[in-house]
């Protein structure tokens, strides 16, 4: 344990809880983290396909990813390693966002502009040239694979949004044991394969939480990094009673696939494809990653309890979103059997996280994180630390938004925008794509 009782109780050790710890540590704190899985970034983490991409539909979701970037980009300098560990590491292979309704070119470059992220304007030609045989038709809206028009002809054709510093980490569970290790390494501790079963509090405070062993951390902050079990901690302590923004689980698949033209092909850009409902992304060995963005036409598989979900992925699902990609690029293949993960993800109404106080004195939520956050998440530390850092000295974060100020790219984040009792925009994304 550490050498006094703990400061603060992060519960949670993905790479969300994870990057927590390692700030709240920066700044002195003793702190414990408690996982009811065996190690750091084996829960919805590790179904993360770890992209690196700026656009989001506000100014603060661009910022933060923009810096957080250069956070990935110089990851041993972030994580300041004192021992040799493995360490997880970023790809800039760029990524190309296809022309959609659903993010209107013109509006995507404002916010790229405002932020400083550097981007080019792709036409079909262009699109052509630098991804050697994609089909640039227009297809919107997205449609069920058995759709009779799911095949019919293109409606004109499409240009990108490309933004040569994206890119993707290689490994999603060694970034959160990077995380987790630098963390440690300033005297936090992680207690695995423990469940909380209680969150405890002394009056309209909290004081701590219960495992379910007996054991109780006693702490005057405790933050909910939970994941997908982050709305279950939240009726533990009693909370949540005067949020606008709801969380849910969502059982979602990535699956895997081997790269047209074979293993020497070498590493494309990432690609998100909204026009058809889905995204590729370059990983090891020749392989692509594939995934859903959620069009409308795909009924969301809501869970109650994360435990239950099925983690193998499903012939359907790797049909629909397989065959998607081979629309796009119809040199690829669609096998007869699926290969890939299933994980649960803890998602916001309107795919934005919250990362803010609550009603109960010393609880803070980092929650509704899962799909999007993870390139987020060395920076999302900082923002925790930073709001418990004044919070706890006495400002008034409801009243008065924290602003935080980025160390690299100068932007200032207003954290208002991952407010608990935020209204949901009407032209919010409603997507992964935030």
């Amino acid at each position: 344990m550490t050498s006094g009782p703990p400061d603060a109780v992060v519960v949670g050790a993905g790479v969300i809880g994870a990057a927590i710890a390692l700030e709240l540590a920066r700044t002195g704190r003793q702190v414990v983290v408690v996982d009811k899985a065996g190690a750091a970034g084996h829960g919805s983490t590790s179904a993360s396909s770890a992209i690196i991409r700026f656009n989001y539909s506000t100014f603060d979701g661009v910022a933060t990813a923009w810096e957080a970037r250069q956070l990935w980009a110089t990851w041993p300098d972030h994580l300041r390693p004192a021992g040799r560990h493995p360490l997880a590491a970023f790809h800039r292979t760029g990524a190309v966002l296809l022309d959609s309704p659903a993010a209107a070119p013109a509006d995507v470059a404002a916010l790229f502009d405002r932020a400083g992220v550097p981007y080019e304007r792709w036409d079909a030609p262009t699109l052509r040239r630098h991804l050697p045989g994609i089909d640039a038709g227009r297809y919107w809206p997205p449609k069920p694979v058995d759709d009779e028009g799911f095949f019919s002809g293109p409606t004109g054709e499409l240009g990108a949004l490309f933004t040569p510093d994206a890119g993707f980490v290689d490994d999603p569970q060694l970034a959160a044991r990077n995380l987790a290790d630098a963390a440690g390494e300033l005297g936090a501790d992680f207690l695995f394969h423990r469940a909380v079963v209680a969150v405890e509090r002394h009056a309209d405070r909290v004081a701590g939480v219960r495992l379910a062993d007996g054991t109780r951390v006693a702490a005057p902050v405790v933050v909910n990094a939970a994941g997908p079990w982050s709305s279950g901690l939240n009726r533990l302590a009693g909370v949540g009673g005067d949020f606008t923004v709801g969380v849910r689980p969502l059982r979602e698949e990535v699956h895997q696939i081997a790269v047209p033209g074979g293993p020497t092909a070498g590493l494309g850009p990432v690609v998100a494809d909204v026009d058809l409902g889905t995204y590729l992304r370059p990983a090891a060995a020749g392989h692509l990653l594939v995934g859903g963005t959620q069009p409308a036409c795909d009924p969301p598989e809501w869970v109650d309890d994360p435990d239950e979900a099925d983690p193998r992925p499903t012939a359907r699902r790797f049909r629909t979103q397989v065959t998607r990609a081979a629309r796009r690029f119809p040199g690829i293949r669609v096998p007869s059997r699926p290969v890939g993960v299933a994980g649960v993800y803890d998602v916001a109404d309107d795919w934005t996280p919250i990362y803010d106080r609550t009603a109960l004195d010393g609880y803070y939520v980092a929650m509704g994180t899962s799909g999007n956050q993870f390139k987020n998440a060395p920076l999302v530390g900082r923002y925790l630390a930073t709001l418990i850092d004044l919070v706890e000295a006495g400002h008034d974060h409801d009243g008065d938004p924290v602003r935080y100020r980025c160390e690299h790219t100068g932007n200032v984040v207003g954290l208002g925008a991952f407010s608990r009792r935020r209204p949901v925009r009407s032209g919010s994304a409603r997507t992964v794509m935030g």
